[in-house]
């Protein structure tokens, strides 16, 4: 039972990994079209699609711990696990502060 729950929890891991850099990606190229349009938005999406992406990556560190064997494993992942809660945290503070802007310059358009 142990290696089979190994198993499942090492593929999950793999592919929250993966679907974590392809929405990172996909934001970046996004962001970089909508940048070269001078879409004002481009920054609340991209801040947006890079919070998703974190977001998986986080919940792949938080299954690692499931399989982590040491005491230094346990320290290593809890360290990644905590800088990547501090950059959501400052991604969605920013998407919260580009949301109110934006509805503060829709306001004042009126």
């Amino acid at each position: 039972m142990h290696v089979l729950l190994t198993k499942v929890v090492d593929f999950a891991i793999l592919l929250f990994e993966l679907v974590g850099v392809l929405i990172v990606v996909a934001s970046g190229i996004h962001g970089t079209y909508s940048y070269l349009k001078r879409d004002p938005y481009t920054k609340l999406n991209l801040a947006k699609g890079l919070a998703m992406g974190l977001e998986f990556k986080m919940g792949s560190e938080i299954l690692r711990t499931v399989v982590v064997r040491d005491f230094s494993e346990i320290l290593t992942v809890a360290g990644i696990i905590i800088l990547r809660a501090a950059l959501s945290f400052l991604i969605h503070w920013e998407i919260k502060n580009g949301e109110v802007a934006e509805s503060e310059h829709a306001l004042n358009k009126d």
